[in-house]
């Protein structure tokens, strides 16, 4: 009797001690939860921040030229430093990523935010403006790549579309909203409160970054080699700037726009042999091993299209409702933001979609829609009600969000965990060189039919309508081949990735 005792006593013990050491596991599971939870919410607003930022300025030329006494061009330079600074510090994230904590980095980024936009606030002369810029675009290009490092380390094979959706309301709501709020500040107050407004948001994510944020990844040592960030400088900064100068004026360039393309394609052969000679012993800037995975490069080539589609689109559209249909940049951007809400707002649900049926029943019927709408863009005229150009707009968003998150999702899910912080800083490079190719392709384009139909004898808004028609058939046919590429896309293999070697 006394033996059966002691045996269910030690048998109560063990029960004991599972279900305490369950409770312990659950708790544990609950606590890293609620961290990632914060981490992730933490990063997404903070990117909100920055790219609201980004697009703010895209209404400030005028006011810009007249309260600092400079010329168009030079008034450009605002946003040109800024992109060129995003082009050139974007490759350098895959290594800040791998050598420094989570937490380091994000008060870096936030950092050098705040500092640019406290300077950019206190600015006297358009130098320091776009100095501070610089700045600025430095905190800026870090956190992209963080958002979307992090999110793939953070969340589960099966969630990761959901939560990969929240990434596209950030990119695609704050340029929705950036033009409308920059339009409204503009209106009744100094350029100078588009910096006001954003500086106290930006110090409070990073006090909050500083007291909140936890290390989500283990630092390994990474080797920076400074000729492959002086090459990388040359390369994208060259490329970008090229492809930019396209879209301007000739009586306003400083130089011929084949100059500067040249340099960064000469110096993009050189970046990439010196990468591929370095990943060898895993210590590329840029490790284009990513390349690897079929999935990984069908899905950013039909990115890369939609960036151009998206970004020439972005620029021309506003061009053509102020211009020809003479709104006001307020009633513009009023016209637009519906449809940057709605992408937003669409983002966590296609999100969902795509982890139960991946991505292929997404993004097909999402690329002939943004197609379909580029092409009854072609028949836009200078009397066409913009009630049209409202429901055509709304329409088009909603075939870029069956599109963005998907892909955003599929990059990232093919590639080995390791390589994260790489293909996030290769889809932010593409991001960049494929805005500034569509702006300067649908301007260019845009310019020259109007020049060709004004020397016909057209009247200067027939002439206007006829190079916005042109543009958006030129961009109808790419969409073309994205609608063609898009069949290629598979839903990666969540079990395992192959590591590089």
């Amino acid at each position: 009797m006394r033996s059966l005792h002691r045996r269910e006593h030690l048998a109560a013990l063990r029960l004991s001690e599972i279900m305490n050491a369950t409770t312990m596991d659950d708790s544990a599971t609950a606590d890293t939860e609620r961290r990632n939870k914060l981490v992730i919410n933490l990063i997404l607003t903070s990117s909100f921040v920055v790219i609201l930022n980004e697009t703010m300025m895209s209404n400030a030329t005028p006011p810009l030229m007249q309260s600092l006494g400079v010329s168009a061009a030079a008034a450009q330079w605002v946003t040109t430093a800024f992109l060129l600074t995003m082009a050139v510090g974007i490759p350098m994230t895959g290594f800040l990523l791998q050598r420094l904590h989570t937490r380091v980095v994000y008060i870096l980024a936030m950092s050098l935010f705040s500092i640019g936009t406290l300077a950019a606030l206190v600015a006297p002369d358009l130098t320091l403006l776009v100095a501070a810029r610089v700045v600025q675009a430095l905190g800026t290009a870090v956190m992209m790549p963080l958002l979307m490092t992090t999110i793939m380390q953070l969340s589960t094979p099966d969630t990761r579309g959901k939560t990969m959706g929240y990434v596209s309301t950030v990119i695609s709501v704050a340029p929705a909203i950036g033009p409308v709020l920059s339009g409204v500040i503009l209106d009744y107050l100094h350029w100078r409160w588009l910096f006001v407004l954003v500086l106290p948001i930006a110090l409070f994510a990073l006090w909050l970054g500083w007291r909140r944020i936890e290390n989500i990844t283990t630092p390994r040592a990474a080797h920076l080699d400074i000729a492959s960030v002086i090459l990388s400088a040359f390369a994208f900064g060259g490329i970008v700037y090229g492809i930019s100068s396209f879209g301007v004026p000739p009586a306003a360039r400083s130089m011929p726009p084949w100059v500067p393309f040249a340099v960064g394609g000469i110096a993009m052969i050189a970046f990439v042999w010196r990468q591929l000679v370095l990943q060898r012993s895993d210590s590329a800037l840029l490790d284009l091993r990513v390349f690897r995975s079929t999935t990984f490069r069908v899905s950013l080539g039909v990115f890369a299209l939609l960036m151009v589609t998206l970004f020439g689109t972005i620029i021309l559209l506003p061009m053509y409702l102020q211009r020809v249909l003479e709104l006001t940049p307020m009633q513009t951007g009023l016209l637009l933001l519906p449809g940057g809400l709605l992408m937003g707002r669409l983002g966590p649900f296609v999100g969902r979609r795509y982890d139960k049926v991946g991505p292929r029943p997404l993004v097909i019927p999402g690329v002939i829609i943004v197609t379909a709408v580029l092409w009854a863009m072609t028949q836009l005229g200078t009397q066409t009600p913009w009630p049209y150009i409202l429901a055509g707009h709304m329409i088009m968003c909603v075939g870029f969000a069956l599109l963005f998150t998907p892909l955003f999702t599929t990059c990232m899910a093919s590639v080995p965990p390791q390589l994260y912080s790489h293909g996030s800083a290769v889809l932010g490079s593409l991001n960049q060189v494929g805005g500034a190719a569509g702006v300067a392709l649908f301007i260019a384009l845009m310019s020259a039919q109007q020049a060709k139909l004004a020397a016909d004898g057209a009247v200067p808004l027939e002439a206007l309508a006829g190079g916005v028609r042109l543009a958006f058939l030129v961009g109808a046919i790419g969409a073309l081949l994205a609608v063609a590429s898009t069949l290629f896309v598979r839903k990666p293999d969540t079990q395992a990735s192959p590591a590089p070697h």
